[in-house]
């Protein structure tokens, strides 16, 4: 249920691992590339990762959602490699019994993978480009 891939990410596959017949919600996250960061227009975005370790804090995230809410099953799948406007950077998706708590362990799970995760991310404009902190 936790995954880095360079292939590209499809939301309904995610949804069928963590739909279940005890889930009333599944809530879920999806990163798309925009085409402006901070003014400027983006070309496209490029993402490396620690793979190791960001597979070991991306379990870390998903077993920290589960002992904070009832959550029937969690997934969160990371892209790394270059991706176009419009692409899928990152999915995350929890199940749980009631709306409520799915919308908070989502929040929780890709905020946390912001603040932990060994992923960068850089951006890729016209006339340049520019890493992004993995740690803001």
């Amino acid at each position: 249920m936790i995954q880095i891939t360079d292939q590209p990410l499809e939301p309904s596959n995610i949804i069928a691992k963590v739909q279940n017949q005890s889930a009333g919600a599944i809530n879920l996250f999806i990163g798309s590339v925009r085409n402006k960061s901070k003014g400027r227009k983006v070309v496209r975005l490029e993402f490396e990762a620690y793979v190791p370790m960001a597979l070991n804090e991306m379990q870390k995230i998903s077993a920290e959602v589960n002992s904070r809410w009832p959550v029937q099953m969690v997934a969160i799948h990371h892209r790394i490699g270059r991706l176009s406007i419009g692409d899928i950077p990152v999915i995350i998706a929890v199940a749980t019994p009631h709306r409520k708590e799915g919308f908070e362990a989502c929040k929780f799970a890709i905020d946390s993978l912001k603040k932990t995760v060994p992923i960068w991310k850089k951006e890729v404009f016209k006339d340049g480009s520019e890493w992004v902190a993995a740690h803001p």
